[in-house]
């Protein structure tokens, strides 16, 4: 392998574990951020318990996120050079905003708002997570916006072979960044929905497989036991089943909306990627189900479309059944006629400078990327109405298959986000700034992915950083995972202490094994 292929394993590598922090934080950090108000308003229980549990989950992940974002700068300094000077100009106001947001207000707010329980005034306790929350939604909005420049630029001008930004408006209004916020909102909530109904699935499965609930022939739920696994944690539980399968769905039919405006933008933007994602190889209307092909070909001559729905890619692309959108083989000529058949001759493209340019991002990634996220998607919010059917009579079947289905489909919409992103990154390849035809856009600004990694950097170099970074965030996955279990197999008492204390009570159990099974850290 190359130094470049190394570079873009461990941007690959580092950004997708990143991302998987990224839309349960944002999700989750809504969601308790509307059950601490919840308790605000009502003063209920069960609205506090939940508040505490889920929110002890949120800090978890919250930590995690922070840590490896940091691991971010580094690559990028380290791999990125050419690629960090090329944007910088653009980039320094979007990331300072980001940083702004995300290491000053969310650090101080979500600081304030864990040790203010019983210190601060309810509403300013509440309003210190609401201001956290928000930070962390509009830190993602900054983000975008960087991302989104290097999928559409526009605001700049270039001098000196460098693009500079001459209107901040535009940058920060870019028509990308504005669809892909809601989209990434969207996908964050269908996490963090998933991710309530499953945990809440396992302890009133749990409940039941104890004999603390039980349900009639007649279909008469009886809620029993005391504790920290009372009548009132039944009502945790229940609601948040609730509460996860509906956000679920609602995320879900958000982002079809956004993202059927954001194919729109694609196509206007980059046909070459969203042909690619539908192997698209020839002008057509026709949407693929199923294309088959040789592995590793990059070659539309191997695809073959097995089942295709005539006007659903008209319609994705223009609104439309019957505009033909343009393929793969139209549009390669195009892309070599306006950006050239070979990399410049320039010292900035080392080894690889003159050598052809393959304008078709990888396919199978694409293609598959695609539909990965539409239908892990899919399978999510279809199996959040299915438990919210079953759910109507109070509890879950006794089934412990179905209970780890329920825990097992947590993991659905992680695969539809990761998926999308990759899908996003891979297919603007084999640009890192790619170009726009769309005539809202600057199409002399663009930016090869091979003159963008660091020329002073070695081979052997990258490989010692990718396996290092690599294995502390295998270490960081062990970690997160095992504390999510041990605060989820505790319950409410793993964020309550105090209802720990319940366990001296018969048929109270909390869960716990010993002392040691909830870690003592509580807020």
């Amino acid at each position: 392998m190359e130094a470049l292929e190394i570079a873009r394993w461990q941007f690959g590598i580092t950004t997708v574990y990143h991302f998987l922090m990224v839309p349960l934080t944002i999700g989750l950090g809504l969601l308790v951020a509307m059950m601490q108000t919840m308790w605000h308003r009502t003063g209920k229980e069960h609205y506090l318990r939940m508040t505490k549990f889920w929110g002890k989950l949120f800090l978890i992940n919250f930590i995690m996120g922070v840590a490896t974002g940091l691991v971010q700068e580094f690559q990028f300094g380290m791999a990125w050079s050419e690629y960090s000077r090329f944007v910088g100009d653009v980039f320094g106001a979007p990331l300072a905003m980001e940083a702004l947001l995300a290491f000053f207000v969310e650090s101080t707010f979500l600081g304030l708002w864990i040790f203010g329980w019983n210190r601060l005034p309810r509403l300013i306790h509440l309003l210190c997570l609401w201001a956290a929350v928000l930070a962390s939604v509009f830190s993602a909005y900054f983000i975008l916006v960087a991302n989104s420049w290097m999928q559409h630029p526009v605001g700049v001008e270039m001098v000196d072979g460098r693009p500079v930004m001459v209107d901040a408006w535009a940058v920060f209004t870019n028509n990308t960044a504005l669809v892909a916020f809601p989209h990434t909102v969207f996908g964050a909530l269908a996490v963090a929905g998933a991710f309530l109904l499953g945990i809440s699935w396992y302890h009133l499965w749990k409940r039941r497989h104890d004999g603390l609930d039980t349900l009639a022939a007649d279909g008469t739920l009886t809620i029993g036991g005391s504790g920290a696994r009372d009548a009132v944690d039944h009502r945790v539980w229940l609601r948040s089943a609730r509460a996860g399968a509906v956000v679920a769905m609602i995320a879900f039919a958000g982002t079809g909306i956004t993202g059927d405006l954001q194919g729109k933008l694609m196509f206007d933007q980059q046909p070459m990627k969203m042909a690619a994602a539908e192997a698209a190889c020839h002008d057509g209307t026709g949407f693929s189900i199923l294309s088959v092909g040789n592995l590793g070909a990059q070659s539309c001559d191997d695809i073959t479309a097995v089942i295709e729905v005539p006007g659903v890619l008209s319609f994705l692309a223009n609104g439309d059944f019957t505009t033909e959108v343009k393929g793969v083989n139209t549009l390669l000529p195009e892309y070599q006629e306006k950006y050239g058949t070979t990399l410049p001759d320039d010292p900035m493209y080392g080894e690889r400078a003159g050598t052809a340019i393959d304008y078709l991002p990888v396919m199978e990634v694409t293609y598959w990327g695609f539909r990965i996220m539409i239908g892990f998607g899919a399978i999510a919010a279809a199996a959040a109405g299915a438990a919210l059917w079953v759910l109507r009579k109070g509890t879950v079947p006794q089934s412990r298959w179905l209970m780890r289905l329920a825990v097992f489909g947590i993991l659905a919409p992680f695969g539809a986000n990761s998926a999308g992103w990759i899908f996003t990154e891979m297919g603007r390849q084999p640009f890192v700034v790619a170009p726009n035809p769309d005539p809202s856009g600057i199409d002399s600004v663009f930016m090869f992915t091979a003159a963008a990694v660091s020329p002073g950097v070695s081979l052997a170099e990258l490989v010692v950083s990718l396996v290092a970074l690599t294995s502390v965030y295998a270490v960081l996955l062990v970690v997160e995972v095992r504390l999510l279990f041990t605060y989820v197999r505790g319950g409410t008492a793993s964020a309550m202490p105090e209802l720990a204390h319940d366990d001296d009570h018969p048929g109270a159990p909390t869960g716990r094994k010993d002392d040691g099974d909830v870690l003592a850290f509580a807020y």
